[in-house]
């Protein structure tokens, strides 16, 4: 426990012992330090006292809080669709519904629990614990592959690579609508949404975002697309089929909404190719198009 003592001031006289603690300790929210008092956690002369405590002449208030337990990620026997492996790389092509690496609300069942219990202590800690190995991401519903480093030597090399941009990343999609053009380049930049900041969206102030795109297949007020990233930003093509209003189909929270039963937006990462970090050689990798995705495409054909 870290133990902080508050002498009360001739001002404080009278105040809510809750309002007192937050003013004094403002590294901690009022909602935290009210769990605490309730915890019995503040203490006045030796005994608790509960949140609505006025304060008096002469009190000191005393906050034990709780030290945080370390996060602990732990490895978990997931099978992993590996499309290839060596001593510093790792490329797996990664399913529908699965998170990369643990977040808030998200702690198993992710790629990285899977990770450790493939690789043991064999992953770069540049990104720290809860991101061992991972140099890039692709969303949850996004399917396909993706390249995982295994020691800090090859994530920096990937790291460089990806910051020039030299990274060759394909995707395939199905958007809403029939995009006239056979062929086109979206160059918008992107930035946090003002109004939603779980959502990102073009902004000029943003950082420049360029996606490739072409037309592989029109479906009957669908389009099938082959999209190459020129950056990568978060969300970059799923805010950038939205901004030409051809949204991604199931992606409901860029206005992809569609009557199907569908988890979340149709986008497939099929090709990612670099430069080995140790052989300086090229190396191109696909993941096939999922099942899921290539039955889709064979219902809007027969229509």
């Amino acid at each position: 426990m870290d133990t902080f003592e508050i002498t009360v001031e001739e001002s404080d006289i009278d105040k809510r012992i809750d309002l007192f603690l937050a003013a004094n300790l403002e590294s901690f929210s009022r909602s935290y330090i009210q769990d605490l008092i309730k915890k019995g956690k503040a203490t006045i002369s030796g005994k608790t006292v509960k949140a609505n405590y006025r304060l008096r002449e002469g009190d000191s208030v005393v906050l034990s809080i709780p030290k945080p337990k370390p996060l602990e990620i732990l490895p978990e026997n997931i099978p992993l669709d590996i499309l290839y492996e060596d001593d510093d790389v790792i490329l797996v092509n990664k399913p529908k519904g699965m998170v990369v690496h643990p977040a808030a609300g998200h702690y198993s069942d992710t790629l990285v629990n899977a990770l450790l219990y493939h690789c043991k202590d064999n992953l770069s800690g540049i990104n720290g614990v809860l991101r061992p190995g991972i140099v890039h991401r692709i969303d949850m519903d996004t399917t396909g592959v993706i390249i995982v480093c295994k020691n800090d030597m090859a994530h920096q090399h990937i790291a460089e690579q990806l910051a020039k941009h030299s990274i060759t990343r394909k995707y395939v999609a199905i958007v809403t609508g029939n995009i006239k053009e056979d062929e086109g380049v979206i160059d918008a930049a992107i930035a946090r949404s003002k109004s939603d900041r779980k959502k990102m969206a073009v902004d000029e102030n943003g950082k420049r975002a360029v996606t490739h795109y072409k037309v592989l297949e029109r479906l009957n007020g669908y389009t099938y697309i082959e999209c190459v990233l020129e950056t990568g930003r978060t969300h970059q093509i799923r805010v950038h089929m939205s901004y030409i209003h051809h949204p991604l189909l199931g992606d409901e929270v860029y206005g992809g909404k569609s009557g199907m039963k569908l988890q979340g937006q149709c986008l497939h990462a099929m090709v990612l190719g670099f430069i080995h970090p140790r052989t300086n050689e090229y190396m191109e990798f696909s993941a096939p198009i999922p099942e899921y995705f290539n039955e889709i495409l064979n219902k809007f054909r027969k229509n």
